[in-house]
């Protein structure tokens, strides 16, 4: 039977896994494949750490030079993480000729372009289905089964940490800091939580699926990004008496030629599909012209869920190999002439609704000359909530407002937080009602 060489760069968790894979399911594999998947070199900084899995020694070595340039190895699997060296080293393989597996989302959110077109310049894959959502199959999807579809939107829950730590507060009530030390207790968030916390992981998917719905070239500077710590057990319990749940979403649109491209907690009604995705889960919910919506769920991080995608887009490398065909896919599903750089619209030109709070010294004629100001910037209440005093002599008043400019709300709230009645910064959360 033939045998593929397999070079993986990086032995960490997600590599820990792809060892397990190759040795548990290497006789499914064959079956499947019609070859033999071999891991030739395992290149790391530490090849003496014991990583739970038997590995021969002689295949371990520091030498990345023996994986990238190596003419033995057909396939190189990179799961180093972060810029460099795994750009470079990515696209050493890439001018060697050989394809690339990547679960390196970071990467390919800011050095994508450079990535894709030396692959296209060498007619060789780089596959990276594990940089999306984990073990979904969001990327194949795209590109594959739902090919034929021209894609108007695309949201996500895309980060793990933020949607546990989101779910045990409207589950629990408890503020974000207590949910946060839980989730670094149970393992689902680093020491340094900033990276998931503040919507950057998400950003870097979404900036990925973007280009894979749309066709369009992206800069990741010009996502919108904001992170859920400044968020309220108050603000979850007032968006469930509206019948909403707060997610942190990554939103792609395609609205009048342009792109909407942002990161951000956002409500969404109870019913809506995604607001039952609860945990470490993961979701993405397309929408194309002829399918209609779409969503696909499941675990997305870890080291079994990602490992997984990683082995099966090394198979379908191997696959390609030995039909003799190379790069039969472009990257991102476009061919490389046929990608747009079309305009990403500011978050100040949203057009929706949104959820306002104002913590208010309770007096009289405050409420009507924060409807005053609201109005004035062309903004109409859809509903309020007014509690009784909960903090000395000021109370919280939360709102929903019909459809508005982002650029007026923030308008608003500045000029609202600078009556004297205003006891704190005044906060507002974006809604999406889309459902179908």
């Amino acid at each position: 039977m033939k045998e593929i060489n397999v070079g993986l760069l990086g032995f960490g968790t997600v590599g820990s896994g792809v060892v397990r894979i190759f040795h548990r399911n290497c006789a499914l594999i064959e079956k499947r494949l019609g070859a033999t998947l071999k891991l030739a070199k395992i290149v790391d900084l530490d090849i003496e750490r014991d990583r739970g899995v038997a590995v021969d020694s002689a295949i371990l070595t520091t030498d990345a030079a023996q994986v990238v340039d190596n003419p033995d190895i057909d396939i190189v699997i990179e799961l180093i993480g972060g810029y460099e060296p795994a750009r470079e080293l990515v696209l050493r393989a890439l001018r060697n000729g050989k394809p690339v597996v990547t679960a390196n989302k970071a990467l390919l959110a800011l050095h994508g372009e450079e990535i894709y077109t030396e692959a296209a310049a060498n007619d060789v894959d780089i596959l990276f289905e594990a940089a999306v959502g984990g073990g979904i199959p969001v990327i194949t999807s795209i590109k594959e089964n739902l090919s034929a579809n021209k894609f108007s939107s695309a949201l996500g829950i895309l980060n793990g940490t933020c949607n546990y730590i989101l779910t045990r507060m409207t589950d629990e009530g408890e503020e974000f800091a207590d949910m946060l030390k839980e989730a670094q207790e149970k393992g689902f968030a680093e020491a340094d939580p900033a990276f998931d916390v503040d919507g950057i992981d998400a950003a870097h998917k979404l900036a990925i699926l973007i280009s894979l719905c749309f066709g369009t070239k992206i800069d990741f500077e010009d996502i919108y990004i904001e992170g859920i710590s400044h968020l309220s057990s108050v603000d979850i319990s007032f968006a469930g008496q509206f019948g909403y749940k707060i997610k942190l979403l990554a939103i792609g649109k395609i609205t009048g030629g342009a792109v909407e491209a942002r990161v951000h907690p956002t409500m969404i009604p109870i019913a809506h599909p995604l607001a039952d995705v609860d945990g470490v889960f993961n979701a993405v919910r397309l929408k194309g012209d002829f399918v209609g919506p779409v969503i696909l769920t499941g675990k997305g991080a870890g080291m079994d869920a990602t490992a997984s995608a990683v082995v099966g887009d090394v198979i379908s490398s191997a696959r390609d190999l030995l039909a003799g065909s190379k790069m039969r896919t472009s990257p991102l599903g476009y061919r490389t002439e046929a990608l747009e750089k079309l305009p990403v619209k500011a978050i100040t030109d949203l057009w929706g609704p949104y959820y306002l709070r104002f913590l208010i010294v309770d007096r009289p004629g405050v409420l009507g000359r924060i409807s005053t100001i609201l109005g004035n910037h062309d903004i109409s209440i859809s509903s309020m909530i007014q509690m009784s005093r909960s903090f000395k002599d000021a109370a919280p008043v939360v709102l929903t407002t019909h459809e508005a400019l982002e650029a007026n709300i923030r308008s608003a709230l500045y000029e609202i937080d600078l009556l004297e009645e205003v006891c704190h910064p005044s906060l507002f959360i974006r809604i999406e009602n889309e459902m179908e």
